[in-house]
């Protein structure tokens, strides 16, 4: 996928204005201000393609983005208490009609604040993906926040809760420097790490990652100055590095 190719394509509030699901999807789904937008703009190594406000609960709207040949769905945040019964009720009964409708869902990821317990309102939502069986992986924000030391039990921790719910996958993120670099196989059903706590590969910067035509699953991705790394199916890298240019 090409995410240079990123572009915001429109807001919609009422269910009968989404555009016709003519391509996969990635939707992201997640509390208010967990960092949605903030991951979209990550993974499109763009600032302000998804604006990201400081007001819990301002996207009152399912924003649709298109990158690549696939649509990113960023939908309305849920669990802001200061929200009126009529907007709930309008949120849910738009985010029902985005699932219900036949539509190409590729895949959901549910973000979750990897600082905090899932509220009540996230295990609702992992009940609801499970019910649905909508495939999804939960993509745990924040991870900057935390001490190197907290990383994996973090991720254990989650992985625990989560499973029960049929998530595929639990992975950390940071929408402030990236973490993490995963590749799937099968569209999406499992995620494979190909890189591990001891070998980050610098700040990761997705803009600049491509693809090997004559190798199966071979990758080759930049390190902001750290060289380039090449990915394997066999969750192996080497590292190469770049001559200097005076």
């Amino acid at each position: 996928m090409n995410y240079n190719k990123a572009d915001f394509i429109a807001s919609y509030g009422i269910s009968s204005q989404l555009p016709e699901s003519d391509r996969p999807e990635l939707s992201f789904s997640g509390r208010s201000n967990v960092g949605k937008s903030s991951l979209i703009n990550k993974l499109c190594s763009r600032k302000n393609l998804a604006r990201v406000s400081s007001t819990p609960g301002k996207t009152a709207t399912i924003n649709f983005y298109s990158v690549d040949d696939c649509y990113f769905v960023d939908l309305p945040g849920y669990g802001y208490a200061k929200v009126s019964n009529a907007d709930r009720e309008r949120w849910d009964d738009l985010i029902n009609s985005y699932f219900e409708a036949p539509r190409h869902h590729t895949l959901l990821v549910q973000l979750l604040d990897c600082r905090h317990a899932p509220s009540a309102d996230d295990l609702q939502m992992l009940r609801y993906l499970h019910y649905h069986r909508i495939p999804y992986v939960v993509a745990l924000t924040k991870a900057d926040k935390l001490k190197k030391s907290q990383l994996a039990k973090t991720q254990e921790d989650f992985e625990n809760i989560c499973r029960p719910y049929g998530c595929q996958k639990v992975v950390l993120t940071s929408g402030e420097n990236g973490y993490g670099i995963y590749r799937s196989e099968d569209k999406g059903k499992s995620w494979i790490r190909i890189n591990d706590e001891q070998h980050k590969f610098g700040n990761l910067n997705p803009k600049y990652i491509t693809g090997d035509s004559n190798v199966y699953g071979r990758v080759y991705f930049c390190t902001d100055g750290r060289g380039i790394v090449m990915g394997d199916i066999a969750v192996s890298y080497t590292h190469l590095t770049l001559p200097t240019i005076a």
